[in-house]
């Protein structure tokens, strides 16, 4: 590879968004193992609309060392306040090229989400599909309360380049943060349904809808209740809109 790529940091309406082309991905791997821990953030509009509130949420997001944008609204937005324009990512086609960046360097990874069903049949799908890859534990998501100092413990003394977290951990994308001085250094990185897809209990969706920023119709379909994000989305264009008239 060339010169060294420096990781440029924009912003939509106050939250941070990185510019990471996919031919870097490899490169910000490697020098993420600088003996510090980095969390990765996978950005959704509705992320985006949650970060710019105070709290936990948006310190988890100014926090974290990689905030990839995975919606389509928050690369328009960019552009339409004249930003600079970051790369989006399909989420489970981003974890698909770490995880071959991480085999490449004979890293590994410990599992950490969903049910036990799912779980065991993700390890087996990623041991075969990244067989230089070591998975150095794994352990579902859905666990007693007094289990998650054993839990903490074993990650931690696993020593995995990356913890991958998906659903079923208390606290969804909030546990990582939450516990994040109680490991050693590495990569974290939520995803909700990670395993599931990993373990072909559902579906990623298709490119085109993703291209066309449809990917959220599937999703619309297993839980039609989320149809008030409607209104999310409209107040993010009436604030896009308020922001480009102040010159923000």
């Amino acid at each position: 590879m060339d010169s060294q790529y420096e990781l440029k940091r924009s912003q939509v309406l106050g939250v941070p968004v990185d510019i990471l082309p996919p031919d870097r991905i490899e490169e910000i791997a490697s020098r993420f193992e600088d003996g510090k821990n980095h969390q990765i953030v996978l950005l959704s509009l509705w992320d985006l609309m949650r970060a710019r509130r105070s709290g936990e949420f948006r310190g988890m997001v100014a926090g974290a060392s990689l905030v990839l944008p995975i919606s389509r609204s928050i690369i328009r937005g960019a552009r339409f306040l004249r930003k600079p324009e970051p790369v989006r990512y399909m989420p489970f086609d981003f974890i698909i090229a770490l995880l071959g960046a991480l085999e490449r360097r004979g890293r590994s990874v410990y599992l950490l989400g969903s049910s036990r069903s799912v779980i065991q049949k993700a390890e087996v799908n990623i041991k075969s599909t990244f067989p230089g890859l070591r998975v150095v534990g794994r352990y579902a998501g859905r666990y007693p309360k007094p289990m998650e100092g054993a839990i903490i413990e074993a990650v931690r003394k696993s020593t995995p380049s990356l913890l991958l977290v998906g659903n079923g951990t208390p606290g969804r994308e909030r546990w990582i943060p939450r516990n994040l001085s109680r490991f050693n250094a590495g990569l974290y990185l939520w995803c909700s349904d990670l395993f599931e897809v990993f373990a072909k209990r559902h579906g990623k969706p298709s490119r085109e809808l993703f291209d066309r920023g449809l990917e959220w119709l599937p999703y619309l379909l297993r839980r039609p209740w989320k149809a008030y994000r409607i209104f999310v989305f409209l107040w993010y264009e009436i604030l896009l809109l308020a922001a480009r008239l102040r010159g923000d």
